[in-house]
């Protein structure tokens, strides 16, 4: 067999061959097939490339002798990707001749390339070792002489703006291009090769045959490259004169600290960050919060007073410095207790629980010595019962600043907490802000309507917030977000006021000492109006004394009559009102005195709103006088229910919870469990419809204790007994007739008491709870505590006026003779009746 390289003879030309010369020389039929990757050389040119493929490198070493030719064709990929030959076929090439060689370390060859002419690869005969390819002279279109002149003078013009912004495109590319424009295919070759183009258009500029499109390739890449040097050019130049102005800023900045400096003047941000540190080792913080204060200054040092971060900076440092770390009350000398029992006894008229405990809390203070952990007082009860003022007079009395922070609607966690930093317009929480406002580390801080606060939503809960705050044991180390340092608020008496406690949720109420503010009676309010509404009022209108005169009858009038309420403000708003009458008439020169009378209330206030006093109304069947407990204290609730020939359907209307519906059904089975006792035949139930009633059906009521009430009165409706009216009643009933014991004692006797009514059934363990009623309450009425609900039934249910004997007095003349009995005994704190054995008895039989 004849070695490979007789197959392939080289051919013999001289390195100063012309073009034309070259072009007309002939080529074998196959050529060895060389694959580049990151290059090609294009006809009549030059390029020395190092081959290190093997399918390349046993091409070399088969044909080693000088003048070799081979095909050169453009591979895609990666260098580690194998070589399909076949995926050449039909695709352009490169007749190139191999001249020089140089074995380099690590099986790489060098080798230098000289382009001869475009040709074709029609065919691969061989693959191995290398790749031999059957070629023929590719056929080149000329271009339109139309178009050519301007294809040219663009790609020059081009190339010459290419060069100019383009440091790697050297300045003779132009020159060598215009002197090439004669032969456009040459022209286009050139500006390829040293346009620096990327390997696939160099490889589509080899694939062109036809020379007008292949200048147009290269045109619209040149012009592309153009718009991207300009661009970048651009930038360049904004970042140079930027970088100029800097320096220029900091050589004038360095010139003015020197010119500064020989004057004896300082900059004024040295300055400013040297007066900061002196203000943080003056204001004695402590030790975290300094070193982070110190932290945070060296950082405003460091930048230019008129980023945006330098005021953030500034305005977080001023907060540091403006808060009380350190600073307490004026006055912190011993606590004469009887003067502070005096002030709270002046400024308010009751609220004997609220005074007591904060002079059981002052006390402690005085036996420490210092400040105790601050407690956490909530006073709860209706509006207008002096909730906020008392926080006011508690901080007098102990001379300490006083602040009022309203949460009621507050959603929004960071309104406790604060904004963290990085948010624009960032600010500490209400907390942080009060305390500096105060100036002082231990104020009387009070948190109004909290059971008023959302207790969720996107910005987080404010309820969970709070927790830590209102922790003795947790808010020492209060972070808020904004100043992210612990902040003691150990020192600081908080107090809370509150409407609903149950609003508050569980684990917030917890952390609370809960005093109960449940309203006032008549004669507190006759008092408080005489103490202190009217003096007051009096000043507010411009009169005197002498000009009006109010009798005490008067104002029971107007709180009974006009202002049945827990609280003053209507009852101050209907003085107020009498007194713009009197101001009016003074101005038109009534120089008068006023002594008004219920009459001349009438007459200015309009007709009563309230009726007279409901326990002078005749016993109904089938209506019930019960107590209600609402967030503005206790009211009135007549239950009706309503008897009507049917099939046994019970209806039951009020806008009523799931509670007290539940309420209704177990007393209805109760009642019916009661039949034989009350004297209901059992057709009764199949042949009557009961309608149950709660009058005021627009507001929503709920709630177990309405029990005996709602038992009471289906039992009247199907008995045709009466129920006595002069008496309220409430509490919760089982099936099996046990009275249960309720809330809101305390409002509702005093509702009770406010409508005139002296005689109050409860259930037998709520007995401790008639000890919160007002003394002068508890004198004036009498108290009934049942166990069962049969005891209930034989209180307050008559006889049947047709089924009681003749000789025997009504049961409930019986009845209002024993209350009037206790009436007569005033050394009785509360007036008990309990039913006896026999009575029961005599009820049963009835």
């Amino acid at each position: 067999m004849s070695r490979p390289s007789s197959r392939f003879p080289s051919i013999q030309m001289p390195r100063g061959q012309r073009k034309e010369e070259i072009l007309r020389a002939e080529l074998p039929p196959t050529l060895p097939l060389m694959a580049l990757r990151s290059t090609i050389v294009y006809p009549l040119g030059t390029i020395a490339v190092q081959m290190g493929a093997p399918e390349n490198l046993a091409l070399l070493r088969a044909h080693e002798e000088s003048g070799l030719v081979v095909a050169l064709v453009v591979a895609s990929g990666d260098s580690d990707d194998a070589i399909e030959p076949e995926r050449f076929v039909g695709r352009v090439g490169v007749a190139a001749r191999v001249h020089e060689r140089i074995n380099l370390p690590g099986d790489t060859v060098q080798i230098t390339l000289q382009g001869l002419r475009r040709i074709t690869i029609d065919a691969i005969d061989q693959v191995t070792p290398f790749s031999i390819a059957r070629i023929q002279g590719a056929k080149e279109t000329p271009p339109e002489a139309a178009e050519l002149d301007e294809l040219v003078a663009r790609t020059v013009a081009a190339a010459e703006t290419l060069a100019e912004l383009v440091d790697r495109i050297p300045n003779e590319v132009p020159q060598i291009l215009k002197m090439n424009v004669s032969d456009p295919g040459r022209f286009a070759d050139l500006a390829a090769t040293n346009m620096n183009l990327r390997i696939a258009d160099k490889e589509e500029v080899l694939q062109r045959l036809d020379i007008g499109q292949r200048i147009r390739f290269i045109l619209s890449r040149l012009e592309r490259e153009v718009a991207r040097a300009r661009v970048m050019e651009d930038v360049k130049k904004q970042t140079e004169i930027k970088i100029e102005q800097h320096q220029r800023e900091f050589y004038l900045r360095q010139q003015l600290r020197a010119i500064q400096s020989e004057l004896g003047e300082a900059d004024p941000n040295e300055k400013e960050s040297i007066d900061l540190l002196r203000r943080i080792e003056e204001a004695k913080l402590p030790e975290k919060v300094a070193a982070e204060a110190r932290r945070e200054t060296e950082r405003l040092r460091m930048l230019s007073p008129a980023s945006s971060e330098y005021q953030v900076l500034r305005t977080y440092l001023d907060w540091v410095l403006a808060l009380p770390w350190h600073t307490r009350s004026a006055n912190d000398q011993q606590i004469a207790l009887s003067k502070v029992e005096e002030a709270l006894g002046e400024r308010h008229y009751g609220l004997d629980e609220a005074k007591e405990r904060i002079i059981e809390y002052l006390a402690v203070r005085k036996l420490r010595g210092g400040d105790p952990t601050g407690p956490i007082l909530c006073f709860v009860g209706p509006p207008g019962t002096g909730k906020t003022s008392l926080g006011e007079a508690i901080a007098k009395s102990i001379d300490r600043a006083f602040y009022r922070i309203s949460v009621g609607g507050v959603r929004d966690e960071a309104e406790i907490r604060g904004h963290r930093r990085t948010y624009v317009g960032a600010m500490p929480g209400m907390l942080i802000q009060a305390l500096r406002r105060v100036e002082v580390r231990d104020p009387v801080i009070m948190i109004d309507e909290i059971d008023k606060m959302s207790s969720g939503g996107s910005g987080g809960d404010p309820t969970a917030a709070m927790l830590e705050v209102l922790d003795p044991s947790q808010n020492t180390t209060f972070v808020d977000h904004y100043l992210n340092l612990p902040f003691d608020l150990s020192s600081t008496l908080f107090i809370c006021t509150a409407n609903n406690l149950f609003d508050i949720p569980g684990p917030l109420r917890d952390r609370m000492e809960v005093i109960r503010i449940a309203g006032y009676t008549i004669e507190e309010k006759v008092e408080i109006a005489q103490r202190y509404l009217i003096p007051r009022l009096l000043e507010d209108h411009g009169l005197t004394d002498s000009d009006l005169h109010i009798p005490e009858s008067v104002l029971g009038f107007i709180t009974s009559r006009y202002s049945r309420e827990a609280g003053l403000r209507t009852f101050e708003r209907s003085i107020a009102s009498i007194m713009r009458k009197r101001a009016r008439a003074k101005a038109d020169g009534d120089d008068s005195s006023w002594e008004i009378s219920a009459a001349r209330t009438e007459e200015i206030l309009g007709a009563p709103r309230f009726p007279m006093e409901e326990a002078e109304k005749e016993p109904e069947i089938g209506a019930v006088t019960g107590l209600a407990w609402t967030s503005t204290g206790g009211e009135l609730m007549t239950i009706e229910a309503l008897r009507m020939p049917g099939n046994g359907k019970l209806t039951v209307t009020g806008q009523l919870g799931d509670v007290m519906r539940e309420s209704v059904d177990a007393a209805y089975s109760f009642v019916r469990s009661r039949a034989a006792t009350l004297g209901i035949e059992e057709v009764e139930f199949l042949e009557s419809d009961l309608h149950l009633h709660f009058p005021a059906g627009s507001i929503p009521k709920d709630g177990p204790s309405a029990g005996i009430a709602v038992t009471l009165a289906l039992a009247s409706a199907l008995s045709r007994r009466p129920v006595r009216r002069d008496l309220a009643l409430t509490g919760e009933v089982t099936l099996r007739g046990r009275v249960l014991e309720i809330g809101g004692v305390k409002e509702k006797v005093l509702a009770a008491y406010r409508a005139g009514l002296r005689e109050v059934i409860l259930p037998k363990g709520n007995e401790k709870d008639v000890r919160d009623v007002p003394q002068e309450v508890r004198n004036k009425m009498a108290f009934t505590f049942a166990n069962a609900m049969d005891e209930v039934l034989h209180l307050a249910l008559l006889p049947h006026p047709d089924e009681h004997p003749a000789d025997a007095p009504p049961i409930h003349e019986g009845l209002q003779q024993q209350s009037d009995r206790v009436q007569q005994e005033p050394h009785q704190a509360t007036h008990n009746r309990a039913v006896d054995a026999d009575e029961l008895q005599v009820a049963s039989d009835l």
